[in-house]
């Protein structure tokens, strides 16, 4: 039985087929492309669990394709790039990209990365589907803030009309960590415990330019609902 489908947007064939043989002998599924201009089309007719995408590609600049993936999964996107540069990783993080794995990499990295990701995945599957005694009867149910609705079965907020704000799943489960504890205080590092697998990184930015997304997408709202409390982290404020 397959981990899981991994699609590679990549226009170097050597590595596409060191990717290949290494991920199906770890008991993945591979699916390779070489241009991005035919990634649309590829989405609608196949279903990946992840996409790992460079950023130079013979066609179009990778970083462009971000917006264009999210308009058809929420499946985690791995960034695999030979740019080392810590502004085109905030650009990448902040148009949607879940992580970012520079070349040259250890292929145990990126399968680890590949897991990691996926379990985030599972887990927020399992915790919707569950319902384990010790839990409260309502961690399954959606959370209403507003005129925006979380909904926990599709991973997705909801404005009052019904609109999806095109959340990536890491972006859900910040704004969901927030919103399941209104008028608390969580720091970073509780944050990053709540949403993330890995050891935290006081230096790591990831935190902040998520919750910057998650404003931007709340629009007028976001600021006002969550809250930055300098020097400690962030809280949600609920509407009166």
């Amino acid at each position: 039985m397959s981990k899981g489908v991994v699609l590679s947007v990549d226009d170097d064939a050597g590595l596409q087929v060191v990717l290949e043989v290494y991920l199906q002998g770890e008991g993945y599924s591979f699916i390779s492309m070489k241009d991005g201009s035919e990634l649309p089309e590829k989405l609608s007719k196949e279903q990946p669990d992840i996409i790992l995408l460079d950023l130079v590609l013979s066609d179009t600049d990778g970083t462009s394709l971000i917006p264009v993936i999210r308009q058809h999964t929420q499946a985690p996107v791995i960034v695999v790039s030979g740019k080392n540069d810590t502004t085109e990783k905030v650009i990448c993080l902040e148009m949607g990209a879940d992580d970012y794995l520079t070349k040259p990499f250890e292929l145990r990295e990126l399968k680890a990365r590949i897991k990691a990701s996926l379990r985030r995945v599972e887990e927020k599957i399992s915790a919707s589907s569950a319902q384990p005694k010790e839990q409260k009867p309502d961690t399954t149910e959606n959370l209403n803030f507003g005129e925006f609705t979380l909904d926990r079965d599709q991973f997705q907020v909801f404005d009052g009309n019904r609109n999806s704000l095109d959340m990536t799943i890491g972006e859900f489960q910040l704004l969901e960590a927030l919103v399941m504890a209104p008028n608390r205080t969580l720091s970073r590092e509780r944050l990053f415990e709540l949403t993330r697998d890995g050891e935290y990184d006081a230096y790591d930015r990831a935190i902040d330019i998520q919750i910057g997304r998650i404003r931007k997408k709340l629009g007028d709202d976001g600021p006002r609902l969550i809250k930055t409390m300098r020097g400690v982290g962030y809280m949600f404020s609920p509407p009166d």
